[in-house]
């Protein structure tokens, strides 16, 4: 071999490989969405967009907008702009029961003077209407439904989909000049559970239920945002279509199908309405077996020329109507609030109500969100109440019955002091949650000890979750200051812990007290301070003196650090306890390295990730030897990575990473980059 690098492709031959690699991408989606039956690797597709991805940085002038490596979203906007429908995006008929679906089946035969009419149903799926418009097969324009005749444009949110296709395929003969698809955005239900248990270990607010995380993912001003939620689409029709005729609502969704857009499986044409009853029964016993929210079923006259004929009537359509599920509330009484604390310091009010059946379940809790639901709702002890159960959502209340109050119900405010400690509650302005900032409130001291002994933070290997129960369960530790004047008789007394068990942990915690301020600062729980944020306020305020002494001002005057990250720290350092507990563990040998200023290395200002395991390197040694160059290293991946790490077996990080446009780096590439520029390196 030469040991030459490979030739610079002419742009003639680029152009060429090019375009048959976003053939080929096109069709795999296809096959992978569309048709749920890919024909390639995930490993062989990698390779095709890494290939697609190398020769478009080398000829940057040949990235077209329907590339499949565009799918991670545009700049941030400042605010949604707004799209008129051409075609107004109605709503349809709700019907709840039997009867009204029967009315609706003889209403229609009575307008078409027929005795029998064929129908398609399908499911009706629960998150947000869209309209997607192509021209000459490019995606050039998405909005929401909005009021029905505008919406709001959120094209470049659209265009993050991956089962969206930039551009439709050709498997039919070439795709229309004008195509308006009308579809449903949703968020599966495994992906829903997925985020909310990341935002609620970051501490931020939870959605209530997936159509809601599917409208707001779809409605960030930032699209890098909606390209790392896990949005999907299934098209259910068209609005203007240039070129072509249908002569049924089934066709049409098979054209849909073939031009590459992703059509329900579980639509069917039905010979009548007593078929269209049987299908909403028959998906109605599938509904929680579904991987996403549905509510019910969509009957439409199947007929195009039929539909024409029928019409509309004020904002609905008269040739199709929406059988809902049967909702699952009930009513029953509030008998008292009580405020339960959660594992990030969250006071949640729930009511305790008389218990009452909903969907099979004995429901005798239920959620009330936060101070502002409590007021929006006017929720007061004593009254009247409508209670929601759907999928594994939590139970919540969603009215009140007004007109059964009697006088006697008494209004409730979330008190301003923690029910379990008494510790003072701090409101973000930014936020409806108020929080209790006591590090050892007992209702949130076992998640505070956790997180202080894991990775990233002080380390302690051995000291999981279970162990943790244990020692808070049998009283062995109350906070985290604890874990250093633990002796081995202590850990003798738990179960699963014998002799040498116990010696590899009081070793591992020994070896704990030796730190760095930022992995201290983070190892605290302190809110809205991650590793990141905790290596800034180390390296700018170098000891924790500093760090409690500084004003709110002094705090936001740091790179990086707002207001509500700013307020975060000073009331945590406010808080006599939390400071008790760094004078413990100060008492106890907890010392830590003062962060060394760290200016003009050759990675000032570059941000690493790192994903997967590395053979010849252990994360932490990594991650010093990125600082050491005077760059950074997160834990989460956003537009702002300059280079993704890649080793053996690599998580989501790495398909979010192409999507962003974010650099991949192999383990040696980032050796070479790192270790010859080390300090003392030759």
């Amino acid at each position: 071999m030469s040991g030459k690098p490979p030739q610079k492709p002419t742009k003639q031959q680029a152009a060429k490989e090019i375009a048959g690699l976003r053939d080929k991408l096109n069709y795999h989606n296809y096959r992978y969405y569309v048709l749920d039956s890919p024909v390639v690797s995930d490993r062989e597709y990698d390779r095709l967009i890494r290939r697609l991805e190398e020769l478009e940085r080398l000829w940057p002038e040949l990235v077209t907008p329907d590339s499949p490596t565009q799918k991670i979203g545009a700049p941030p906007r400042e605010e949604f702009g707004t799209v008129s429908h051409t075609i107004p995006l109605l709503s349809l008929q709700n019907a709840f029961e039997r009867d009204e679906v029967l009315e609706f089946d003889r209403r229609v035969k009575k307008l078409l003077e027929k005795t029998e009419v064929e129908y398609v149903a399908e499911p009706k799926f629960d998150g947000l209407a869209v309209e997607a418009v192509y021209r000459d097969g490019l995606l050039v324009q998405g909005s929401t439904r909005g009021d029905g005749y505008t919406g709001e444009n959120v094209t470049d949110n659209l265009k993050t989909i991956r089962s969206l296709p930039l551009r439709l395929l050709k498997t039919d003969g070439a795709p229309p000049a004008l195509l308006e698809v009308r579809g449903e955005v949703y968020m599966a239900k495994q992906d829903f559970a997925e985020l909310n248990r990341k935002r609620d270990k970051e501490g931020e607010p939870l959605f209530a239920n997936p159509r809601n995380a599917a409208a707001g993912s779809l409605r960030q001003l930032d699209p890098a945002i909606t390209a790392c939620r896990k949005l999907h689409i299934y098209a259910y029709g068209m609005g203007r279509v240039a070129g072509h005729t249908f002569r049924t609502h089934w066709e049409v969704l098979q054209a849909l199908k073939g031009w590459g857009l992703r059509v329900s499986p579980k639509i069917e044409v039905l010979a009548s309405i007593e078929e269209a009853l049987a299908f909403h029964d028959r998906i109605l016993g599938e509904r929680n077996r579904l991987p996403y929210e549905i509510d019910g079923v969509v009957v439409k006259v199947n007929d195009l020329r039929e539909q024409d004929i029928l019409g509309e009537v004020s904002r609905s359509p008269r040739w199709a109507i929406a059988y809902k599920f049967e909702p699952e509330q009930a009513i029953t009484r509030v008998r008292e609030i009580l405020i339960g604390v959660g594992r990030t310091g969250v006071l949640t009010p729930v009511a305790i109500m008389e218990p009452v059946q909903i969907g099979g379940v004995v429901v005798e809790r239920a959620t009330l969100h936060n101070q502002d639901e409590i007021d929006r709702k006017d929720v007061r002890v004593g009254d009247t109440v409508v209670v929601q159960r759907a999928g594994d959502v939590i139970p919540e209340v969603v009215s009140v019955v007004t007109e059964k109050r009697t006088g006697k119900e008494k209004k409730f405010t979330i008190p301003d002091k923690c029910p379990v400690c008494g510790s003072k509650v701090y409101k973000d302005p930014e936020e409806a949650a108020a929080r209790c900032t006591n590090l050892s409130c007992p209702a949130k001291i076992k998640e505070t000890i956790a997180h202080f002994a894991g990775r990233g933070a002080m380390d302690i290997d051995g000291l999981g979750w279970k162990l943790v129960d244990q020692m808070v369960d049998k009283q062995v530790i109350a906070t985290v200051s604890d874990i250093y004047r633990l002796k081995k008789p202590d850990l003798l007394s738990l179960e699963r812990l014998a002799d040498k068990s116990s010696d590899n942990l009081l070793a591992a915690i020994e070896k704990s007290k030796q730190t760095t301020l930022a992995r201290l600062i983070y190892a605290l729980g302190i809110r809205h301070v991650g590793e990141h944020v905790a290596q800034v306020v180390a390296d700018h305020f170098a000891s924790i003196e500093g760090i409690e002494k500084a004003s709110i001002e002094e705090l936001t005057s740091v790179r990086e650090i707002g207001d509500i990250v700013a307020e975060s720290i000073h009331s945590f350092f406010r808080q006599d306890t939390n400071r008790k507990v760094l004078r413990d563990l100060a008492a106890y040998g907890v010392k830590y390295e003062a962060p060394r200023r760290r200016a003009g290395g050759k990675l000032e200002g570059k941000v690493f990730l790192f994903t997967g395991t590395l053979k010849d390197l252990k994360r932490d040694q990594a991650k010093r030897m990125v600082e050491a160059l005077g760059g950074r290293v997160t834990s989460s991946m956003s537009k702002k990575v300059d280079y993704l790490v890649v080793g053996e077996d690599p998580g989501s990080k790495l398909d979010d990473a192409r999507r962003l446009g974010v650099k991949i780096m192999a383990e040696g590439e980032f050796k070479k980059l790192t270790l010859g520029h080390m300090p003392g390196s030759a």
